[in-house]
């Protein structure tokens, strides 16, 4: 219906006043002012954008690394301080082992050098006898010379059992397994009680670093690149939270198809407290596209339907796609299939 139309009640209401000429201008500008669904608002020109045409892609969530926690001497397993899940740091104790003969050599060790230092003390004590006798002329050099040789046998003697008694000490210290890097217990190997070899795996680690391992289809291939942008629509397939996306990065794309599929890692901030295996629906661009994205709060439900209001128009109802990235490259979008051509003015909220 021509605009013209909508005002010919207005003028056959106001022709019969006296002062018809001026309350008819009143009530055109009155009209004209207000937009056709009675709020005042914004309006944005619709034009045609380019996105990238995203592919959803399910992704698991792994570790950069899995080191092992092993044990370094052969013993008994007497303590397992983690179970699965714990977070450790670099150098916690994850286990310790105990081998009751290093007790044993210990002992011996320090038993030792305590004769020696008894020995020692004999060896001085007649060393300096033989010292006044032989300023005196009582004693010959040579007795001198071999009470001095004996002390310094003997002080060799006691620098040599402390140096074993160091390296008993150090295989004692190695009993504690230590955790090669930070991250989270994936799986517990042993048990307390356990004899051991020197070697054997007693935990398994996840590294702080995860990433998400993607397999795309071989078509895409080509448009896989280290850096482009990947997005990371939320934990447990929740899709609801497309517009509050997770930007992540492809930091490798490997060389070879697994199964007729590219492989590539991803970096992300937001999956550090996720599980390993989990898995993440993520977005990654296979190109371009043309489209039109409207602002999400320019889009009205109802009764089933969508529409978009249309400046001097009012409602059209509108086919729906993706969402999307506004044109200001931070609010939420909706792109629409049909329904808008480049140039319409959609009114905003």
């Amino acid at each position: 219906m021509p605009l013209s139309n909508l005002f010919q009640p207005i003028r056959r209401r106001i022709a019969a006043s006296p002062r018809a000429p001026l309350a008819l201008a009143l009530a055109l500008a009155a009209s004209l002012a207000s937009p056709t669904d009675g709020r005042a608002a914004g309006t944005m020109t619709v034009q045609s954008t380019s996105v990238d045409d995203a592919k959803e892609v399910l992704a698991t969530v792994e570790s950069v690394r899995t080191p092992q926690a092993r044990t370094r001497i052969g013993g008994t397993l007497t303590a397992v301080n983690v179970v699965e899940g714990d977070a450790v740091k670099k150098g916690d104790v994850v286990a310790v082992v105990e081998d009751t003969k290093l007790k044993l050599q210990l002992t011996a060790a320090e038993a030792r050098i305590g004769a020696l230092l008894a020995k020692l003390d004999l060896i001085q004590t007649e060393y300096e006898r033989v010292k006044q006798l032989r300023s005196t002329g009582a004693a010959p050099q040579s007795r001198l010379d071999d009470a001095e040789t004996q002390m310094t046998v003997t002080k060799a003697e006691i620098a040599a059992a402390r140096a074993d008694k160091s390296v008993i000490e150090e295989q004692v210290i190695e009993g504690k397994v230590l955790a090669p890097d930070d991250g989270r217990v994936l799986k517990v190997s042993a048990v307390a009680g356990q004899v051991t070899m020197p070697g054997e795996p007693v935990a398994t680690l996840a590294t702080a670093n995860y990433i998400l391992k993607l397999r795309v289809p071989e078509r895409h291939a080509r448009f896989m690149h280290e850096g482009d942008e990947v997005l990371i629509a939320g934990r447990g397939l929740d899709r609801d939270t497309a517009t509050r996306m997770t930007k992540g990065k492809i930091v490798r794309v490997y060389p070879e198809l697994d199964q007729g599929r590219v492989v590539a890692d991803a970096e992300a901030a937001a999956i550090g407290d996720y599980f390993v295996g989990e898995t993440v629906s993520t977005f990654v661009s296979t190109g371009k596209r043309q489209t039109i994205v409207v602002p999400a709060d320019a889009i009205v439900h109802r009764e089933g339907l969508t529409f978009v209001r249309l400046k001097g128009v009012g409602e059209v109802p509108v086919q729906t796609g993706p969402k999307q990235i506004a044109a200001d490259g931070v609010s939420p979008g909706v792109e629409i299939l049909t329904g808008l051509k480049a140039g319409d003015e959609v009114v905003l909220p």
